[in-house]
């Protein structure tokens, strides 16, 4: 068995060497014909590091609403304008006492909690900001969101219970209207009422270009009595475990449902929102890209090989005689056949490790000088080295069968 094997490497090892020795001799004319497989292999790595790094980027900075939290709102995710329509005429805003039937009745859930938000203006005694994001929390948002305190402390339950008039500040606006000097203890005027700053909140970054820090929160309960209750709340629930989310989102629907007397074939009307939810909604954008993408890169592919069938036809034509004398001294069809084939699938295998290269090249430089995300999955290397083989057989056939087809007396009498 062992001298099989070592047989086997020897007679694929010949025609591996004489195809990089080939397109060694010939620089130019090796780097047209494996143009169209760099072409698409390169393609197809950029646009699958690009839905990678996107899924990832999108997964951590959009779709995380916290860990192992789902939000019962007024509306769920809507694509369609007239389903739009629709809910804005049937679902109701979500009330303070929606809330609490949530926070007393949902036995799955680890946490209820509760937040408003809005755009504020905000001033100190150094200059003032607009447009601000201003956001009233329960106390145990702290523990489900994705902000975190860097100095200070949180909103607690006791601020809300007494409508305290305490915030904390996000590091945009730390970095606006404070500078370098620490901002705990001092008055931030928000709307014209007057708060005591208590903490700051880490750095988060931006996503897509938009800051991520510019907010500042308070207790709801504060928030309400200067804004009012007519508006529609988001309710945070936090479950047990990521093995809770669709129990503990079935439980959640059920009791609203029931708060809002619906019958059984009703349509809900309010929406939960999950970061599964999310997830489907992003990937079904990217799924589009994809598709779109694999056109131009069947396009580039069968360009690619057709080229390197011509070439492997001007390969036979060259090597006439030779293939004669390989005859004459035993060689079979099979042989001949399986050199070629070799060679073709080198070939193509050739111009899939440019491509994959060049697009990891383009992959780091353009996530090292922009913002755009890019990763590139063992598993895109894999699929794009089996579909650059694959070429190389498909395409290498033909030309592998004419050779192998080739009276061996005819092939000898063969002159260039």
């Amino acid at each position: 068995m062992q001298p099989r094997r070592l047989e086997r490497v020897r007679f694929l090892r010949e025609p591996t060497i004489i195809a990089l020795e080939t397109m060694r001799s010939h620089k130019l004319r090796s780097f047209l014909m494996l143009l169209g497989v760099i072409l698409s292999v390169s393609t197809l790595i950029l646009v699958i590091a690009l839905i990678a790094g996107m899924n990832q980027y999108f997964a951590a900075r959009i779709a995380n609403l916290g860990s192992n939290v789902f939000l019962v709102m007024q509306y769920p995710i809507i694509t369609d304008a007239k389903e739009l329509l629709k809910a804005e005429r049937r679902n109701r805003q979500i009330t303070w006492e929606d809330y609490e039937a949530l926070r007393d009745n949902l036995t799955l859930a680890k946490a209820v909690g509760v937040q408003a938000t809005r755009t504020a203006n905000f001033r100190n005694e150094r200059q003032s900001l607009t447009d601000v994001e201003l956001r009233g929390v329960t106390a145990n948002i702290g523990d489900m969101d994705v902000e975190e305190v860097a100095r200070g402390r949180y909103i607690t339950d006791t601020d809300n219970e007494h409508r305290d008039m305490v915030c904390m500040i996000g590091a945009d606006v730390v970095d606006k209207l404070y500078g370098n000097s620490d901002p705990l203890g001092k008055v931030l005027t928000v709307d014209g009422q007057e708060f005591q700053v208590v903490g700051v909140a880490k750095r988060i970054g931006s996503t897509f270009g938009q800051s991520q820090d510019n907010f500042v929160y308070i207790p709801v309960e504060t928030w309400l009595k200067i804004y009012g209750r007519n508006t529609s709340l988001h309710i945070n629930v936090q479950t047990r475990g990521p093995e809770w989310l669709e129990r503990t989102q079935e439980e959640a629907r059920a009791l609203m449902r029931a708060r809002r007397h619906l019958a059984p074939n009703d349509e809900d009307n309010f929406g939960i929102l999950a970061s599964d939810s999310l997830m489907g909604l992003w990937k079904n954008l990217t799924g589009t890209l994809a598709s779109g993408m694999v056109g131009l890169v069947s396009i580039f592919l069968v360009i690619g090989g057709v080229v390197i069938m011509n070439v492997m036809l001007a390969s036979v034509t060259e090597r006439t005689r030779e293939i004669g004398i390989r005859k004459s001294l035993g060689a079979k069809r099979r042989d001949i056949l399986l050199q070629f084939l070799v060679e073709s699938t080198v070939m193509a295998l050739v111009g899939g490790a440019i491509g994959v290269f060049i697009a990891w090249l383009l992959a780091v430089i353009v996530r090292s000088a922009t913002p755009v995300p890019m990763s590139v999955p063992l598993t895109a290397v894999a699929i794009a080295i089996t579909i650059s083989s694959a070429v190389g057989v498909f395409f290498g056939v033909y030309p592998a069968r004419k050779a192998a087809r080739l009276d061996p007396i005819e092939a000898l009498r063969y002159e260039n």
